[in-house]
């Protein structure tokens, strides 16, 4: 992993300046697919997932102006403090299990060899990339929201991020509809009116309803509406719970029979829910590149995968 240009993260965010977090997987996952795989380089290999969070980084940057960018990055894309407390978190995403080595993510076959050259473009760039050992990018992107005091910008695929969204300090979650030219601008009116909760409300509203996606079971018959309704009634998760234990409380037989049965996993999903926000995160140059850092390094990636008007372009946008 490259770090670049040194400076704390604490000098970084002792200013305003707008940051902007990248979950650079979800973002390469729907270029990949957005994308068609007849994009390649000159000997043949697929690049559309290259290009096209290229272009979506170029577009980002034309139309949201962020100071600073970084590129975060799954060291661990299933860290096992979160399987130890659920076992079938992402259990069903593992494409081969090893005694000596890590669970391996299933990805497809054309995509796994175009990541190391997206992180040698981004590193060559001079776009902080970051992973830390041990945790998932939405660790990475929720410890360095929690260290900004000026506004946020996170872009994402993922909803378990609305969690983070907070308009008092200004925290915002870009979603992507289509690829990055529609974007759902999600703060705490939308959540509000999609889902009836804030962004702290959101984690506990994603352990209720549960999330296969992720290998969350969830509690069995308490789907979004109702964990939503829930919410408003009891405030949060431990309020919840405190009325599973008050015989006054309005739940209904079902609702407080289900909820008590499930207080195994109601006592650790939230751990697993909830994004950290203490990863040790490296010391790093978060300002947004306006030259390469190395760019012969740039020049020689540009011609070998044939990044042609992607790169180019984002190029005119840093310097602009």
């Amino acid at each position: 992993m490259a770090y670049g240009m040194m400076r704390s993260v604490t000098q970084q965010t002792q200013n305003s300046r707008r940051i902007m977090l990248l979950d650079t997987a979800s973002l390469y996952f729907r270029a990949y697919f957005g994308v068609p795989d007849s994009v390649k380089a000159p000997d043949g290999t697929p690049v559309n997932a290259v290009r096209g969070l290229l272009e979506f980084i170029d577009r980002l940057v034309r139309d949201r102006h962020p100071d600073d960018l970084v590129a975060c990055m799954d060291a661990d894309w299933r860290p096992q403090w979160r399987v130890d407390l659920i076992p079938s978190y992402k259990a069903h995403r593992v494409a081969q299990e090893t005694e000596t080595g890590p669970d391996e993510e299933e990805v497809p076959d054309t995509l796994s060899p175009q990541v190391p050259v997206i992180e040698k473009v981004l590193d060559a760039l001079g776009i902080a990339r970051v992973g830390v050992e041990g945790y998932e990018a939405d660790d990475v992107i929720g410890t360095f929201t929690g260290r900004a005091t000026g506004p946020v910008d996170i872009v994402t695929g993922d909803r378990d991020l609305f969690q983070l969204v907070d308009d008092k300090r200004q925290v915002r979650v870009l979603y992507p509809l289509k690829g990055v030219g529609s974007l759902q601008l999600t703060d705490e009116a939308l959540l509000r009116e999609k889902y009836g909760v804030d962004g702290p409300g959101y984690a506990d509203l994603a352990l209720l309803r549960g999330d296969p996606s992720d290998g969350l079971p969830g509690v069995p018959g308490i789907g979004e509406k109702t964990a939503a309704k829930l919410l408003a009634e009891f405030g949060d998760l431990a309020g919840i719970m405190a009325a599973v234990d008050d015989p006054k409380a309005r739940l209904t037989p079902s609702q407080r029979k289900r909820l008590d049965e499930s207080r195994p996993y109601l006592a650790v999903a939230p751990k697993v829910v909830k994004v950290a926000d203490d990863v040790p995160l490296p010391v790093v140059d978060t300002a947004l590149p306006r030259t390469p850092r190395d760019p012969a390094a740039l020049e020689e990636l540009a011609v070998h995968w044939g990044l042609g008007g992607s790169l180019k372009r984002l190029l005119v946008t840093l310097g602009s």
